[in-house]
């Protein structure tokens, strides 16, 4: 019996509402094109400024999903 194999990959998501919004864009945006999608963490939340307002919620994720082989 073969054990699971997963890749992660990071990704930035951007919303102008909320990190929370910034990262759920980010997972929606990932589950579009990669399949079994696993666990998300956030590793980090910045804001974008302009004349002294946020403008953007910035939040980076670590993504992981299940590697496939096809052989």
């Amino acid at each position: 019996m073969a054990g699971s194999v997963y890749k992660v990959i990071e990704l930035i998501g951007t919303s102008e509402i909320s990190w929370d919004d910034a990262a759920k864009n980010a997972i929606e945006r990932a589950h579009k094109t990669l399949k079994d999608l696993r666990i998300a963490e956030v590793t980090s939340q910045d804001l974008k400024l302009e004349d002294g307002k946020i403008v953007a919620y910035r939040t980076k994720l670590k993504v992981s999903f299940k590697f496939i082989d096809d052989f």
